[in-house]
């Protein structure tokens, strides 16, 4: 996968050791952690020593601001945890600053035609809790379609948890069909 990917307003480029302090601010937003954490704190040496690594090693995208270099978030497309490389997972963490400005979608929307156009994906799917309608909205923008509820076993109970997890996802196909228009 290329080291950026340019949308109208954002530049989607590899991590680096220089992110780490943009990382840490976000990750220490109780308000973009709500539905993640319950917007605990995440200490400066986790997000330095085993966060911004794994981001480094791929499928991470820190999302700059391509006016003013600011940095707005990440989005990943990456295949989960004993899943396949032809069906990438989507996510997206945006700085409050940034919310209800389009980004979210426009990101997703630059990884999705990355996916199906030059990585050959089969599928495309996100997943948020239930009670996230910001993301599922992003997610609904982006053609993505409703699959499931599930309950995952997390090891913290955060407020909205006991209305579980939601999937989204976008097939080949129904994405062809989409670009046509």
């Amino acid at each position: 996968m290329h080291s950026y990917l340019e949308t109208d307003r954002m530049t989607l480029r590899r991590f680096t050791e220089a992110d780490a302090d943009d990382l840490v601010e976000l990750h220490n937003d109780p308000d973009v952690m709500r539905y993640l954490n319950g917007g605990k704190a995440t200490p400066r040496e986790v997000i330095v020593g085993e966060t911004l690594p794994a981001f480094i090693r791929g499928g991470y995208f820190a999302a700059v601001e391509r006016e003013s270099g600011e940095f707005l978030g990440w989005f990943h497309l990456r295949a989960p945890k004993g899943g396949t490389e032809d069906e990438p997972e989507l996510g997206y963490r945006l700085r409050k600053s940034s919310w209800g400005k389009g980004y979210a979608t426009e990101g997703s929307l630059a990884l999705i035609d990355k996916a199906f156009a030059e990585l050959g994906a089969r599928r495309v799917f996100a997943q948020t809790m239930s009670v996230n309608r910001g993301s599922r909205r992003v997610m609904e923008k982006c053609g993505l379609r409703f699959v499931r509820t599930f309950f995952a076993d997390w090891p913290d109970v955060i407020d909205g948890s006991d209305q579980g997890e939601v999937e989204y996802e976008l097939l080949r196909p129904d994405w062809a069909a989409q670009a046509k228009r």
